[in-house]
């Protein structure tokens, strides 16, 4: 490419700009955004209507859950998949797993990844690309679906009412900024021990007595999570039954099994260094050392949504992954591109691929929820429903629906049983490619 001079804006320029602004369509948008918020003038109620809270296919589910004021999705959406299967098991009209037990853990396990990957990279320059990731990324509430099947094969699962929620659960922000300020200190002495020479043993102790730490305020914010418990419930034919001392290990034996084992991450990423039918993994990403990192299998879009269904049709719900920052409408309870009429309102172009919008870092999957329902039509999707986790008082008693054109765009991940996938099941356990730290598929979900 020959090199170009850059040009600055000329009044000429703005002169011309300035005389297209008498058009009407200017007139009309400078007047209604003057009163209403950009994606109010956007929104198309025609095409919303067509976003029918009716389905051909629907998995029945139990009432939606609320992370509150925290980056819990991927847990809540998680621990719904589960308690699914458990309520049937159990014959229940309702059941909540604690999702507070899950987190604990989780922000445990993740101050000692923090740490490990500290002194991993202590030789390594603070600016330096992947030292700035690490510190800048810290502990929060985020996670993928493999870190959820770390925690829950480590320390079990509980149900809510075991370990129900605290201040701090509900609402993380404070707790987090605390966590995260403590854990910079801890890197700051990590690495100076490292820098100064310090042997293993040195190293170990500092390390273990900055985890005690961690863990004595995390028991402060969550509570101290229990060792053994009662397990009481009522079934629907208004029985009681009582399981004494079990533990989180126990109980997940008993009522999850060796699902999570069948269970396998798949996404959609159609960029040029991510082929299709491989299995990728990303560099330093995961929750608790001595674990599996995440995995996914890359899949077309047909394939990817073919799992899915087949998983749907045998009434399973299936978690999954996605953007939803891009065209909701939150009171209305949908996600749809095609109800925004942007380039309407804003006379510039809106179109972009899925490819680029990764790429270009427009677009990453940020929220986790659970598919229960699909319309067909002509034997392809036509909408979905989606079982969210910020309480009921939004969308359909907690409810949405998205078009499958909006899911074709931002729908990145999902979590299916191997069996689903059919002929692609051994593309799985392939070796897979690794990814950078900062690659839009190691985006969290919060």
């Amino acid at each position: 490419m020959s090199e170009r001079a850059k040009t600055p804006v000329t009044r000429e320029q703005i002169g011309r700009w300035n005389e297209k602004l008498s058009c009407r369509r200017y007139m009309m948008a400078k007047r209604a955004l003057s009163k209403s918020s950009l994606e109010e003038v956007m929104f198309r109620s025609e095409d919303a209507a067509k976003m029918r809270m009716k389905f051909s296919l629907e998995i029945p589910s139990l009432p939606v859950t609320n992370q509150q004021q925290s980056g819990r999705c991927w847990l809540f959406a998680a621990a719904n998949v589960l308690r699914e299967r458990i309520a049937k098991q159990l014959n229940v009209e309702n059941i909540e797993l604690s999702q507070s037990y899950l987190a604990f853990w989780d922000k445990f396990e993740r101050a000692n990844y923090f740490m490990e990957s500290i002194l991993e990279t202590a030789s390594l320059p603070a600016d330096d690309r992947t030292v700035s990731f690490i510190l800048k990324t810290g502990v929060h509430d985020g996670g993928q679906w493999d870190m959820f099947v770390n925690i829950v094969n480590k320390y079990g699962v509980v149900p809510k009412d075991v370990f129900d929620e605290t201040r701090q659960s509900r609402a993380s922000k404070e707790m987090n900024f605390y966590l995260n300020r403590y854990l910079k200190i801890c890197a700051g002495k990590l690495r100076g021990m490292v820098k100064d020479g310090a042997d293993s043993a040195a190293i170990d102790s500092a390390k273990d007595e900055m985890l005690g730490r961690v863990y004595t305020f995390l028991c402060s914010c969550y509570g101290e999570p229990p060792r053994t418990f009662d397990f009481e419930y009522v079934d629907r034919d208004r029985v009681y039954h009582r399981k004494d001392g079990m533990t989180a290990l126990s109980f997940r034996d008993e009522y999850v099994g060796d699902l999570l084992d069948r269970m396998v991450s798949i996404i959609n990423a159609p960029t040029a260094d991510k082929p299709f039918d491989r299995t990728f993994t990303v560099r330093m990403l995961g929750n608790i050392v001595g674990e599996k990192g995440v995995r996914h299998l890359n899949l077309s879009m047909e394939d990817f949504k073919a799992a899915i269904l087949r998983q749907m049709q045998d009434g399973k719900v299936v978690w999954f992954g996605s953007d939803v920052g891009k065209w909701g409408a939150r009171e209305q309870g949908l996600w749809d591109d095609k109800c925004f009429d942007a380039e309407l309102v804003t006379g510039m172009d809106m179109e972009i691929s899925k490819e680029d919008a990764l790429d270009l870092g427009f677009s990453a999957m940020n929220h986790a929820m659970v598919l229960t329902g699909v319309n067909m039509k002509d034997g392809k999707p036509e909408r979905w429903k989606i079982e969210n986790s910020w309480g009921d008082e939004k969308g359909f008693k907690g409810y949405y629906v998205c078009s499958d054109s909006w899911f074709d765009q931002y729908v990145y991940q999902a979590a299916v049983e191997r069996e689903y996938l059919e002929e692609k099941a051994a593309l799985y356990d392939a070796e897979p490619i690794v990814l950078e730290p900062w690659d839009p598929m190691g985006t969290l979900a919060d």
